[in-house]
């Protein structure tokens, strides 16, 4: 732990700035600003490191959020993205849209504010990138099994990577024109713009993952179909 005494010295809670309403309407971009990275350093030092780290029950995934706060204020970010990876497959995703259950579980919320997990995580992934540190992950062996995963959603395409980096030969059916699913049509440009989704599907191409489009799983191709391609 770092500094044990973050917590204590850094009582405030801080959150990234929304961009001024004229210039939102001019755009259909992200609604906040840059968080500076001092400013991100100090809040990754309120968290505590507790004995019983609650947070990681909070949060869905299961992330392990006290070690990536850690390393984020230790500068070791290129170790931090390796933790958030080991349980998060897109945390580009998560850190947006995510409602931060984890932020609800923080101990420290107890009696001060909480820290603030959720724009660690998205600070950290969005600097891995800029970094070109996220990079296609290749299996080490092909199992030679193939298989259809149905729906190019958050769920599906994660679903897809880790079968595709166990070995297999997986392809991703999707009936709208574009991959994404609720990530592509059900969330607006001001909440996540569509390049975070574009820059990770890059990812998975090199990885190896087939992607249809424009393909309705039940009427343009039937079921035993499927079964059969991919017995």
């Amino acid at each position: 732990m770092g500094d044990p005494s973050g917590f204590l010295k850094h009582t405030s809670r801080e959150l990234p700035v929304r961009r001024p309403v004229p210039l939102r309407l001019l755009d259909w971009n992200e609604v906040y600003e840059e968080f500076p990275p001092d400013t991100l350093k100090t809040q990754a030092s309120r968290c505590m490191d507790c004995g019983i780290p609650f947070c990681h029950n909070g949060c869905p995934l299961g992330n392990l959020i006290p070690e990536w706060n850690d390393l984020v204020y230790k500068d070791r970010w290129h170790d931090g993205i390796e933790r958030l990876h080991a349980t998060n497959n897109f945390p580009e995703f998560t850190g947006r849209l995510c409602p931060a259950p984890c932020e609800a579980s923080c101990v420290l919320g107890i009696n001060q504010d909480p820290v603030t997990i959720k724009q660690v995580e998205v600070e950290l992934i969005d600097r891995a990138f800029d970094e070109g540190w996220v990079k296609p992950v290749h299996p080490t062996r092909s199992t030679g099994k193939k298989v259809a995963v149905v729906g190019s959603g958050p769920a599906g395409l994660a679903a897809a990577q880790q079968l595709t980096r166990a070995g297999h030969m997986v392809t991703v059916f999707e009936r709208a024109d574009r991959i994404g699913g609720l990530l592509r049509y059900g969330i607006p440009e001001f909440k996540m713009e569509k390049r975070h989704i574009d820059r990770r599907l890059d990812q998975m191409n090199s990885e190896g993952t087939v992607f249809k489009t424009g393909v309705n799983v039940g009427v343009d191709i039937t079921a035993d179909a499927l079964r059969a391609q991919f017995d």
